[in-house]
Order: structure tokens, then C-alpha cells, then sequence
């Protein structure tokens, strides 16, 4: 079992394990003996644990004030084919106007990201030990890729109402068209078609919430201040182990 993705175990998996009724079914005790080996499904158990913290936390940092407006590489913005109408507008000054609009789809996007973590509870839950062992012994992003296979149809569902409803309240349909009338009415300017605003909004909180999801992955696998734990340096010490073993054979 590759070190990095055993990583997954650290310390949620412990510190859960009294709240968890999967959790309290397994021997701690014998999970830090280092005479025995760890099982499969304890590792899977333990990474299900892991799971449930990471994508939790996701979602929570997406959905809170500035989860998207304030990140730099999550924030939304027009569709790049509408680049020429924000261009436009801010040339003859409703540059303001097309910031309202932009932070009211930021504000959509995050409201729509606080409805994954059931979805992502009910994902965790129906996978089966080889789902689990697939992810502890595939690549680095390989939890970040069963969600988005397993969750990515559910989720869409779940944004469109919650997206509409978001836009609606703050009046995003009617600035976006008044907006498009006043772009259309510049002389000379290039009129593409308008998109469907709700999808372009839609595509971006799932972009987001996939790019969060792959930090917190990742951050789980590689944290070195996670490696205080008696299973953790369990699990490294086994990692270098094997690594030894398969460089010297």
C-alpha cells in the first residue's frame, strides 16, 4: 500500500473512531500494534473516516462568504465568450454593473456548494472495500476522481434550483439583461449570444468545488504535521519499508 496514499488514515480516522458506529467496530488497539499487520479493512474504514473530514471541508470553505469571490483562482466571472460585452461596458462606465453581477454569481456558487456534503456523505457510504482500497492504492487524486465520477450527475441536479433561486433573489436576470440590451446598443460592437448564465455558474462551483476537493486531498496525504500520530508513523515506517524492499529487489 503506497505510503502517501495511506496518508488518508492520519488523524481523522482517530479522532472520529469513538463517534463513528463503523469506527467503534474496529480494534484500535490492535491497529497500532505493530506486530500485526493493518487490514484492509480497517485501512478502508480509516480512509472512509478521512473522506468524510475532506470533502466536508470542502464544501464548508466554498460555501462561506468570499468562498469563491475571494480566491483568485475560483472566482467567476462572465463567460469568456462575453469578454467583449464586460470589455464594452466598463469602456463606456458600467464597470460597476458588471462587478454586481459577477459577485452576485460568486454568491450563487456558493450557496449551491454548502449542497454537496450529502451528497458526498451518501458517496462515502455506498462505496464498497474495493472503492476504498482502489483509492488508498491509486493516484494521487484518485478520491478527487471517485467523487467527481460518482457525484458529479447528483450534484448538477442539486445546484440548478438552489443557483436559480440565488440569482433570482439579487436580480442577477434582470441586470444581466439590461446589461446585454445596453452591450448591444454600443455601435459596432461584436453581439455574441448570450449564454445561459445559471449553467455558467453551475460549471464553475463544480470547477471549484473538484479544485478544493484535490487540495484537501492532497493536503490530507502529504500534511507532515499530521505525522504525530502512532498510526501515522506506523504507516510511514511501513511505506519506507516497502519502498527499501522494492529498491533493493
Amino acid at each position: 500500500m503506497r505510503t502517501h496514499a495511506l496518508a488518508l488514515l492520519l488523524v481523522p480516522a482517530l479522532l472520529l473512531a469513538t463517534a463513528c458506529a463503523e469506527l467503534q467496530r474496529v480494534d484500535w488497539g490492535a491497529v497500532l500494534d505493530t506486530s500485526a499487520p493493518l487490514s484492509e479493512d480497517t485501512a478502508a474504514a480509516g480512509l472512509k473516516q478521512a473522506l468524510e473530514i475532506g470533502t466536508e471541508r470542502a464544501s464548508t470553505t466554498l460555501s462561506r462568504a468570499g468562498g469563491f469571490a475571494a480566491s483568485e483562482a475560483l472566482r467567476l466571472s462572465l463567460p469568456r465568450q462575453l469578454d467583449g460585452l464586460a470589455r464594452g461596458l466598463r469602456t463606456v462606465g458600467l464597470g460597476a454593473q458588471v462587478d454586481e453581477l459577477e459577485a452576485a454569481m460568486n454568491r450563487a456558487a456558493e450557496r449551491a456548494a454548502g449542497e454537496a456534503v450529502p451528497v458526498f456523505a451518501a458517496a462515502i457510504r455506498s462505496m464498497t472495500l474495493s472503492d476504498a482500497l482502489g483509492i488508498l492504492r491509486g493516484p494521487d487524486d484518485a478520491a478527487t476522481r471517485y467523487f467527481r465520477d460518482a457525484t458529479s450527475r447528483e450534484l448538477r441536479s442539486r445546484f440548478a434550483p438552489v443557483v436559480e433561486r440565488a440569482m433570482a433573489e439579487v436580480g442577477v436576470y434582470d441586470l444581466y439583461s439590461s446589461l446585454v440590451a445596453r452591450y448591444e446598443a454600443i455601435p459596432f460592437a461584436v453581439k455574441p449570444k448570450a449564454p445561459r448564465l445559471e449553467e455558467t455558474v453551475i460549471d464553475g462551483a463544480l470547477a471549484g468545488l473538484w479544485q478544493t476537493l484535490a487540495s484537501e486531498e492532497a493536503r490530507i496525504r502529504e500534511d507532515p504535521a499530521a505525522r504525530t500520530t502512532a498510526l501515522l508513523r506506523r504507516v510511514f515506517s511501513e511505506g519506507a519499508a516497502e519502498r527499501a524492499a522494492a529498491t533493493s529487489s
